[in-house]
């Protein structure tokens, strides 16, 4: 399994910035063609954009328009190829724009001669109503990969003043993530740290979201991946931690004790599972 906690947005129109974030050690790259795109620059975007797909071997994602804009079908036929990994839906409402997303991604996959199923969706929830929904956004395809969450458009649309603590916020992101879980998708992504000049604030949010179930962020600058990776990469006193509880813990099983003490902390099984699982991630990222 892949990881993907850094999720860096790049401006569909500005070919030196594409051609540069491929080298960038995000662990995926999300081509923008919304907000960073201006209307006029919408057409040559989606040719950059383009271009960079069929070059870079990597997690590549696109942010279309949204459903209701006038470039959204053009940008679904354009961006469709294999070298893309998924698209990104913003402000996402219902289950009728998943489901059109759906049907016009299948039938551009089977004119391209592209695996079904193949391309993958993920919609960012930014409004009250997007939210309300987002059990039912979460389960309407197959491709749904996972949510995320954008908090700027989500704040002004229920009427919300963005502050540092964030506790405006809080209802909205726990929701995505019981809502994520309930659904059997990926736990979702968080919203982009908008001071960029802020580090300790950045990394105080993500820690945050990372606490309530978030498995990532939206990232708008090269700065953040690293300041991402102090919050998400486990340390080397955490990963001989997880490798001294599991020995513990089988250890205990074998001798048939029902209950185990580290540390003078109780251990249980879903203990063991989440230092399992992070064991595995770190497994993975070192072949």
């Amino acid at each position: 399994m892949e990881r993907s906690y850094s999720w860096m947005f790049v401006p569909g129109s500005d070919e030196k910035k594409l051609m540069k974030a491929i080298s960038l050690d995000a662990d995926v790259l999300i081509y923008d063609l919304e907000d960073a795109v201006s209307p006029h620059e919408k057409t040559a975007a989606r040719t950059h954009v383009k271009r960079t797909i069929e070059h870079a071997d990597r997690m590549n994602y696109v942010r279309i328009n949204s459903f209701d804009s006038a470039f959204f079908q053009e940008d679904v036929i354009d961006m469709i190829h294999n070298n893309l990994t998924g698209i990104v839906l913003p402000k996402a409402e219902n289950i009728k724009q998943i489901a059109r997303l759906d049907r016009m991604i299948s039938e551009l996959e089977e004119e391209r001669k592209i695996a079904t199923g193949k391309i993958k969706i993920v919609p960012i929830i930014e409004t009250g109503c997007g939210l309300y929904n987002a059990f039912k956004i979460a389960t309407a395809s197959r491709r749904i990969e996972r949510l995320a969450f954008g908090s700027m458009d989500f704040a002004l649309d229920i009427g919300a003043h963005l502050s540092k603590e964030g506790t405006e916020l809080l209802y909205a992101r726990s929701q995505l993530v019981v809502v994520s879980r309930a659904a059997g998708v990926k736990a979702p992504i968080d919203t982009v740290f908008p001071d960029i000049k802020d580090p300790d604030g950045f990394i105080t949010e993500t820690r945050a979201s990372k606490d309530l179930g978030f498995q990532g962020k939206l990232l708008i600058h090269p700065s953040q991946i690293e300041l991402l990776s102090q919050v998400y990469a486990p340390t080397e006193a955490e990963i001989a931690h997880a490798k001294r509880l599991i020995q513990a813990f089988e250890s205990s099983v074998t001798k048939g004790e029902g209950v185990l003490q580290l540390d003078g902390k109780m251990v249980d099984l879903p203990i063991v599972d989440k230092a399992k699982k992070m064991l595995a991630a770190v497994e993975t990222q070192s072949r």
